[in-house]
């Protein structure tokens, strides 16, 4: 392979990953079989669930590995792959937790299983029923995060110096998807507060870990892994920013999600601490009244987009990611070829994304 990278190559690691994935997923079925045909639908579930998705997360195991030296092989796609059933077992168990309806354009995982269960005319609850299995799917990516990763092919050796390095990953985001619950619960708090979510639920597990994930497999030296996490912090935290503005601003044809969804689901975001911070009393009242309402129609969605525009939370936001993806960018120059020019690339991917 060259040193110079080219955008054809982050497209070519994407078709790799889901390649390796749909392998993966195939030598799991008949282990699953052995126990029942009932499991089937289980691997349904999965393969619909990874059949989305940008494959940043390996992406960026991968170009990390790369930038510490290691070489292009199938070894290293097999285990930045694991990091898709990680961020699965995340997304599966999110939905659950928000209650959301869909996930990339189709129904939730829990939704799914509770559509199911009504079809089969089963006894008990369907939504009980879909809860349950998700819950168990989730699981069983988290359990298969591990086995993909350490059957990926590469040395034993690699593999332990990484494992803390993954370790601490799911450590972190399990305790961030528990700040957001419970930022849900106590009905939001500071600008703070909502980065501190942010930066553990997603940014931190989205970039810097996976970067740090393959640079460790590559035994990088500190000076690199530093430039990796001084790169990978600010562009997870842009990249979850605009996370949250697709939320409330995204079209749901390219976002999959049904429009104003994190409003309806009363998401405790950077966006939404922002706005309340800035909003005068009477859009406070619109906050209030509209923010996390289930049944929430176009109207109320309609009233507090107008209310974070207006209050300026909106703009903001934009600020802050482009300020953190100057910050990443400045970065890029401690971080040798191949990897710089395809990290650069992959700031414009995530902050300027609109699904």
């Amino acid at each position: 392979m060259s040193d110079r990278a080219s955008p054809l190559d982050v497209d070519d690691l994407r078709s790799r990953v889901a390649k390796v994935l749909a392998q993966f997923v195939d030598q799991q079925r008949p282990v699953l079989e052995t126990v029942s045909e009932d499991l089937d639908v289980v691997v349904d579930a999965l393969e619909a669930i990874l059949a989305g998705g940008k494959r940043l997360r390996p992406a960026f195991a991968f170009w990390g590995w790369r930038g510490a030296g290691g070489e292009d092989n199938e070894a290293i796609v097999r285990a930045a792959t694991a990091l898709e059933l990680l961020q699965a077992c995340a997304l599966i168990h999110d939905d659950v937790m928000d209650g959301s309806d869909t996930r990339r354009g189709q129904p939730s995982v829990h939704r799914r299983f509770a559509a199911h269960h009504r079809s089969a005319s089963w006894q008990g609850s369907p939504e009980s029923y879909g809860v349950g299995a998700a819950i168990l799917l989730g699981d069983l990516c988290l359990a298969w995060a591990d086995e993909c990763l350490y059957a990926s092919g590469l040395a034993s050796r690699d593999l332990d110096r990484a494992k803390p390095v993954f370790d601490r990953m799911r450590t972190e985001l399990m305790a961030g998807q528990y700040l957001d619950l419970l930022e849900q619960a106590r009905g939001g708090g500071s600008v703070e507060r909502a980065l501190r979510v942010a930066r553990f639920k997603a940014a931190k597990y989205t970039v810097e870990g996976p970067l740090l994930l393959g640079a460790t497999l590559a035994d990088a030296p500190p000076a690199l892994m530093q430039a990796y996490s001084d790169y990978g912090l600010p562009l997870g935290e842009a990249f979850q920013l605009r996370d949250d503005l697709l939320g409330v601003f995204g079209d749901p044809s390219t976002t999959g999600k049904p429009a104003g969804d994190d409003l309806r689901e009363g998401k405790r975001t950077v966006l939404i601490a922002i706005a309340g911070e800035r909003a005068n009393a009477r859009q406070q009242a619109v906050i209030r009244k509209y923010l996390g309402d289930p049944r929430l129609d176009e109207a109320g969605i309609d009233a507090l987009r107008e209310v974070i525009a207006e209050s300026g939370a909106q703009a903001h936001v934009e600020f802050l990611i482009a300020q953190l993806a100057d910050q990443a960018t400045t970065s890029l120059q401690q971080i040798p070829e191949p990897a710089r020019l395809v990290l650069n690339e992959l700031i414009l991917a995530a902050t300027t994304r609109t699904g």
